[in-house]
């Protein structure tokens, strides 16, 4: 069991600093999760690795806050919704199979890498200085994006970027940082599902939360020195390792 835990918390680094720099770190940590642990249930494997989700998002917010400012009333009002809309997913989840949305979701990041491919200048500026937008637009991604992650979860963090960027105007840094926000409230609302369910293993979550937290501080203090170009090339990295992940779950598994 020990060679285990080291296993996976040398994975949970891996996963933090991927996803501090563009999202997308459950796709290293969860199919991991299900191979090392596979003679404990779904639930008990998925509830645990939200905690090491959690701390290595938490540490990657900071760093992102300390450079772009996020008003308030916005961190209330996106947080908010996002918790109780992955709360609510994660519910769902309990109940019935998410297999039918996979296909969607997987021509969906298909026409993202495509986009992102060949739009060189995406997500390299900015269209909104002032971080300005109709209130409704956030409110509307957080519930969407938070039930999804939920729900389905892959590719959740660097679906928010997508959005982020595209109906709002923001650039790679500016969109992380709203994403890792959101991306805090979403595993807190799933967190507090899967406690109440007693789904959580705490001896394997805690040493695996301490080194995704170590990932997700060298990993956003990287995407913040390097810039958007970086986190670009990483995104593109990332939107194809999750086509690969979804297109297996729906062709293959």
């Amino acid at each position: 069991m020990s060679t285990t835990i080291i296993l996976l918390c040398i994975i949970a680094f891996f996963a933090g600093f991927v996803d501090a720099i563009v999202g997308g770190g459950g796709l290293i940590q969860t199919p991991a999760g299900l191979i090392l642990l596979s003679n404990n249930t779904v639930a008990q494997v998925i509830g645990s690795l939200k905690i090491p989700s959690f701390t290595g998002t938490f540490f990657a917010a900071k760093t992102y806050l300390k450079k772009i400012k996020i008003p308030i009333a916005r961190l209330l009002l996106f947080t908010s919704i996002a918790f109780i809309a992955s709360f609510t997913g994660s519910l769902c989840l309990t109940k019935v199979s998410n297999q039918f949305m996979k296909p969607v979701i997987l021509v969906v990041l298909v026409l993202v890498a495509i986009y992102t491919f060949t739009k060189k200048n995406f997500g390299q500026e900015t269209n909104n200085q002032a971080l300005n937008f109709p209130w409704y637009k956030g409110a509307f991604i957080c519930l969407a994006l938070g039930f999804y992650d939920g729900f389905i979860g892959p590719g959740a963090g660097s679906l928010l970027v997508i959005v982020f960027i595209s109906w709002l105007g923001f650039d790679f840094l500016q969109a992380n940082a709203h994403a890792k926000v959101v991306n805090l409230a979403t595993n807190l609302g799933s967190i507090l599902l899967f406690s109440l369910k007693g789904s959580i293993l705490w001896p394997i979550a805690i040493p695996m939360a301490i080194c995704n937290a170590i990932g997700g501080i060298v990993g956003s203090r990287m995407a913040m020195t390097k810039g958007n170009k970086f986190i670009r090339s990483v995104f593109l990295i990332v939107i194809i390792g999750t086509l690969c992940r979804l297109g297996y779950d729906v062709f293959l598994h």
